[in-house]
């Protein structure tokens, strides 16, 4: 079945509902759980594009048009490039997004000191800006990688002016979020206007069956205009096949029995909870296998029912307890 389409928000944009992610592609060391295996400990530089171009390809085939990046996913957005290159027939159709802010530091290892550095400043911003717009034409969204009110970027008014000059310049501006204060971050990003006219075109935020909290209010900015971008559907793994552990036993029964009825994967299911909000324009895969990402795309098969979708929200974590869980994720 063709994956279901959608208007991106108020853009000029309408797109297949299921996007590509690169965040477990682009690098050895990621948070999902599994990452090692799916990408079977091969972390030559060479595999890993082959890997990429390859999913690119089965993507696209299978009707996916959005691939998202950021600068701070290993080298995702040279990867991506190469790709976009070597087929401009394909390129012709798809949008890619990307992000600045953090800096990738792992050195091409899956233990590291540091994965990455988080800098929201206009320095940062224009250096790797300059490496980003190498994606343009098909660079259509720049977002600020889990903006936070702790790093200080809604309040930096050189970095939202900047912002604003690219938007002229014919880039949507979005920002990412991440952590238990999403839906007051993107409160506070919403009253941001730069010359009378409001900054920010496209949010991209964390729901997920265990962590829902931010929905009431990515509804109200996609009816608001905002395109809505979700990240992190299967909760880095922890709504795949991946999760064994005894504690999320009851809430695998629980998507086991829906995944039966309909057919699919757990992963299926916990992607179709996401896509029953119409106010989620995209929804994003962060598969790294074929294998996944076509269990994955499945999704777009099942129509769950009113019912459904309300034994799922029971399954959601408190907001604290999902973050605080998150951030002892193995890198691996």
């Amino acid at each position: 079945m063709p994956i279901p389409t959608t208007s991106f928000g108020s853009t000029s944009f309408h797109l297949p509902r299921l996007g590509l992610g690169l965040a477990a592609l682009g690098r050895p060391g990621y948070i999902n759980l599994g990452h090692e295996q799916d990408l079977e400990a091969n972390y030559d530089v060479a595999a890993m594009e082959q890997r990429t171009h390859e999913m690119l390809d089965l993507a696209f085939r299978q009707g996916v048009r959005y691939f998202d990046a950021a600068r701070s996913y290993g080298k995702a957005e040279d990867f991506l490039l190469s790709w976009l290159q070597e087929h401009p027939e394909k390129a012709a159709e798809v949008a890619v997004g990307s992000k600045w802010g953090y800096t990738y530091t792992a050195g091409w290892k899956v233990e590291a000191e540091k994965h990455e550095v988080k800098e929201h400043t206009l320095p940062v911003l224009e250096r790797q800006w300059a490496l980003s717009r190498r994606l343009l034409p098909y660079l259509k969204l720049y977002q600020i990688h889990s903006a936070t009110f702790s790093s200080g970027v809604l309040e930096n008014a050189e970095v939202l002016t900047r912002l604003s000059e690219l938007k002229a310049g014919g880039v949507l501006i979005g920002l990412s979020l991440s952590g238990p204060d999403q839906k007051e971050v993107l409160a506070a990003a919403m009253e941001i206007e730069i010359d009378g006219r409001r900054l920010f075109d496209a949010v991209q935020a964390t729901f997920n069956v265990l962590e829902p909290a931010a929905g009431p209010r990515l509804q109200e900015a996609a009816g608001d205009g905002m395109g809505v971008i979700i990240k992190e559907a299967l909760a880095n793994g922890r709504l795949t096949a991946h999760n064994r552990s005894e504690a999320f036993a009851p809430k695998r029964k629980a998507l086991e029995s829906l995944a039966g009825k309909y057919g699919v994967g757990i992963d299926a299911i916990a992607l179709a909870f996401v896509l029953h909000f119409p106010w989620a324009h995209l929804v994003l895969s962060g598969a790294a296998t074929e294998e996944h990402l076509l269990a994955n795309l499945r999704a777009g098969d099942v129509r769950l029912v009113e019912e459904e979708v309300e034994a799922l929200s029971r399954l959601a974590m408190p907001a604290e307890a999902y973050w605080e869980e998150r951030s002892g994720l193995a890198w691996n």
